[in-house]
């Protein structure tokens, strides 16, 4: 994977941003042979539940039709569990926490070199149209990256004999498609099988068999869609790809970094005049291991064109593929309204997961997702004891790291993180972890407030290669606190008075971890309630509260609310939400709060504390 940015290529990159004709020719057109027309038919919220990937309780002939005819991907994976931060991603062929855009809903900055792969295709002669969600995650017109961008955006519209790079983006089977239960349902709710870490009830069962009629009409869109192409005479010309933008829909799919969020559907038809460009036959099956941060550079290389040198995906099609990659890597960010980061590897079988906030619970209380009823009935199952081991793991702290093995463990609720017989293979995997977010200058290791205060008039990417920016001390001593590991109390101790505002947090989110064994650090804990970082007065103030000495957190926790920085106050309020109970007349406090808050996603997680108040 090539992470580093050579002077020379950045002088290369930067002229191709600001200069259409500095873009590197096809090699078709070099060639005076004819470039393919590349079709991506995508889809929302769609893990492999297709027939062709083995689910006998889909409906899907239309996909399995095109598998027949394609390749099928077993191991391609989206980077990240939901749609922004993969869909930028995708977009520029970068890893979205190696740009800081890694957070669900934000709209940082990038450096102008870091384009879109519509930008290289346009100026080697591509007509790109895309039908119709953006969703890009940052600072940019989403809309002008292509020729058309609209829900009658065509391929049909582009100049006689162009080449065309069309998307069409499928939304039935999103999320939200599942928020208003539907009475009647064509899949048999008694007949859904449920994964093993969902209760079995009414609901659950409902919203699953809700879900599997929705992928089944997205299956229907697929094949208008490839129908129309085959009646325009074009698909002899095209190269058809369909995929999912990540996993889904049900509770803990979605937004996590488990395959039920990550493992994506992907199939790939090569149509015979284009044949030479395809590893494997048609109505083959692969391994490889293939992830979003690859597309970019695939389709670059199926058009011919050279893949930029910034790029950190790798192309796994084409003149220009690359062999197999051995690992993807898999991240989440703040999610809407919550806090929570884990970062994670993958390979053919073994998944390894750390998290970097163990003391939140996995199922934070998001406002979106809890708009599903099964949402609501796992989480009235598990607080009224009925749900078994498995189906509980989900509404309590997590361990700093997880292991899986996928082949014996499909659903990954067998932690194998402490199993010694595991032991060689979780080093492996922790190694490889932390070497790719140093690759990467991972963003997420910076709190952001603190990305917000430092990246006013830059951008994350050069903020952190300014030659000044500790990143690997910093990245050091998150993973020295989240260990919950009360021995490194000392060295905590003494990193919670760091110069730099981002150790001192990691060494705080320690003390908070800990809980009460870090009741030494009260004293340092106090006097960081004055830090001029509010990343880090909050997370002083969070330790504080989980050591049971509120009465000095409280009124800094209140007083953040307020903060002009939007994530110094979300954050304020999520650790609010926790502790609500240390503060005096909660209900009322808090009613007050919500009705001066400018802030949607503060007043989302106060609706909550509130809500929690009124039972």
């Amino acid at each position: 994977m090539n992470n580093s940015i050579t002077k020379r290529q950045f002088l290369t990159t930067s002229l191709v941003g600001t200069a259409g004709l500095a873009l590197p020719r096809s090699l078709y057109a070099q060639s005076g042979q004819n470039r393919p027309n590349i079709l991506w038919i995508t889809s929302e919220d769609n893990s492999p539940l297709l027939g062709c990937y083995g689910d006998t309780f889909a409906t899907t002939p239309n996909l399995d039709r095109l598998a027949s005819e394609g390749i099928v991907y077993e191991n391609a994976f989206a980077n990240v569990p939901v749609c922004a931060p993969t869909r930028f991603t995708i977009l520029t062929g970068m890893n979205a926490c190696s740009m800081g855009t890694q957070h669900m809903r934000s709209r940082y900055t990038i450096p102008p070199f870091i384009r879109p792969y519509t930008r290289y295709l346009q100026s080697a002669g591509y007509y790109c149209t895309n039908r119709s969600k953006t969703d890009y995650n940052y600072a940019t017109d989403d809309t002008s990256h292509w020729d058309e961008c609209s829900r009658e955006a065509h391929y049909k519209n582009r100049r006689p004999g162009q080449p065309f790079f069309a998307v069409f983006n499928i939304t039935v089977s999103h999320e939200s498609s599942i928020h208003n239960q539907q009475p009647q349902t064509r899949h048999d709710p008694a007949q859904v099988p449920l994964p093993p870490y969902h209760p079995d009830t009414p609901d659950i069962r409902q919203n699953w068999a809700q879900y599997y009629d929705k992928v089944e009409d997205m299956d229907s869109q697929v094949g208008e869609i490839l129908d129309e192409l085959e009646k325009s005479g074009l698909a002899g010309d095209t190269i058809v790809f369909y995929y999912s933008d990540h996993g889904g829909v049900i509770c803990r799919s979605k937004r996590f970094v488990y395959d039920s969020g990550t493992h994506v559907p992907m199939i790939v038809r090569f149509p015979d005049k284009y044949r030479h460009l395809s590893p494997e036959k048609p109505g083959s099956r692969t391994d490889r291991l293939v992830s979003f941060v690859d597309l970019s550079p695939t389709v670059l290389s199926l058009a011919g064109i050279e893949i930029p040198g910034h790029m950190q995906g790798e192309a796994f099609l084409g003149d220009r593929s690359k062999p197999e990659r051995e690992y993807v890597y898999l991240f989440r960010g703040r999610m809407d309204e919550r806090y929570d980061m884990m970062r994670a590897v993958r390979d053919k079988r073994f998944k390894y997961i750390r998290n970097y906030m163990p003391h939140r619970i996995y199922g934070q209380h998001l406002e979106y997702l809890w708009r599903a009823a099964a949402t609501r009935s796992w989480e009235k199952e598990y607080s009224e004891g009925r749900c078994n081991t498995a189906q509980s793991i989900f509404w309590q702290t997590k361990p700093p790291e997880e292991l899986y093995d996928t082949a014996a463990d499909p659903w990954e609720i067998n932690n194998l993180a402490g199993n010694p017989e595991y032991g060689e293979i979780l080093q492996r995997m922790r190694k490889v972890s932390k070497r790719w977010v140093m690759e990467v200058n991972d963003a997420g290791f910076i709190p952001e407030g603190e990305m917000v205060q430092r990246c006013v008039g830059t951008t994350w990417h050069d903020y952190v290669r300014n030659g000044n920016f500790p990143l690997e001390r910093i990245i050091e001593t998150a993973e020295l606190a989240t260990m919950h590991d009360s021995t490194q109390l000392p060295e905590l101790m003494k990193r919670l008075k760091d110069s730099e505002s981002a150790v001192r947090f990691w060494a705080a989110t320690g003390c908070a971890v800990l809980g009460e064994k870090a009741l030494p650090a009260e004293d340092i804990l106090i006097r960081m309630l004055k830090d001029t970082s509010g990343d880090c007065r909050i997370t002083a103030a969070e330790a504080l509260c989980s050591i049971g000495k509120s009465g000095d957190a409280v009124p800094v926790l209140m007083k953040d609310l307020t903060n002009e920085n939007a994530m110094v106050a979300l954050r304020a309020a999520n650790v609010l939400d926790i502790f609500g109970e240390e503060v005096s007349s909660p209900l009322a406090t808090f009613e007050t709060a919500l009705h001066n808050s400018e802030n949607n996603y503060v007043k989302r997680v106060l609706s909550h504390a509130i809500s929690r108040f009124r039972k």
